[in-house]
């Protein structure tokens, strides 16, 4: 292979023990220093700086390398705990590989020790708001008053109160919504070493016709994962009949709480 970049999935403290051996053929071990990068060869057709803002452009590209970096990482982490690199990482040289890990091998070491025994976990919470509307009425004094005037008025001023009654009914919606949102982020907090909040992703790109309404990334100890997940039953017990889908996913390798250099190449 011509001019082999380095392409780092992750450093460890100790030399990895592979979980899913049908990923064995997708990386190998270098020993750097006193860790351990899971690292492949690659081409510099495909990696290079240019090759990598063409290729990010490719969805089916981006899915299949995106995938194997997770698996390979979520494989790792099974049984050690592992500082993921962003996906397309890439270095010139295993010198240069080298060179970075010395560089910031404070950092390394002291977050592979925060890392030991945590987990990431996604949580997005979704919501129909035709469902919330439709039981809006019968949860708001407010609305069943402006109802029983609404019966109770001639047609003309009924039909002044009606439009009354639909910005009202909108805007308890969207407080209903922020409410409870604001209540299960409350939980996850609580229970989670850390938490992030990412940003609520369109319907284009969840291809849901509900609304995303919380997406956060929960920093769990693995002995809190049970109660986590159990916290996740209780929401959606409560929540569900009023219009909220909660979507837990995880473990995940932790990219929200790990902040490696932003560079993809590294010279």
């Amino acid at each position: 292979m011509d001019s082999d970049f380095i392409y780092v999935y992750c450093i460890l403290d100790h030399r990895p023990l592979l979980e899913d051996q049908s990923l064995a053929s997708s990386f190998e071990v270098l020993p750097v220093k006193e860790y351990y990068a899971a690292i492949k060869h690659v081409s510099s057709n495909e990696f290079s700086e240019e090759s990598l803002k063409k290729n990010f452009a490719d969805p089916e590209w981006i899915e299949t390398h995106t995938r194997n970096h997770v698996e390979v990482i979520s494989s790792l982490m099974v049984n050690q705990a592992v500082l993921p690199f962003k996906f397309g990482t890439v270095f010139k040289s295993e010198e240069n590989l080298e060179k970075f890990i010395e560089e910031h091998s404070s950092y390394i070491k002291d977050h592979l020790r925060a890392l030991e025994g945590k987990e990431e976990w996604s949580v997005k919470i979704y919501c129909d708001k035709k469902v919330i509307r439709d039981k809006i009425v019968e949860l708001s004094n407010e609305l069943r008053e402006l109802e029983k005037q609404v019966r109770e008025s001639s047609p003309g001023k009924a039909f002044l109160m009606k439009r009354k009654k639909t910005a009202l009914v909108e805007q308890k919606t969207r407080e209903l919504m922020k409410t409870h949102g604001q209540e299960c982020y409350e939980q996850y907090k609580n229970i989670s070493e850390s938490i992030r909040m990412n940003n609520l992703l369109p319907r284009e790109l969840t291809e849901r016709q509900d609304d995303m309404i919380l997406n956060v990334a929960c920093f769990i100890d693995r002995k809190n994962v049970s109660n986590f997940l159990h916290i996740t039953n209780l929401q959606r017990e409560e929540y569900q009949p009023l219009g909220f889908s909660i979507d837990v996913t995880g473990p995940w390798p932790p990219f929200n709480f790990v902040e490696m250099n932003d560079s993809r190449l590294q010279s």
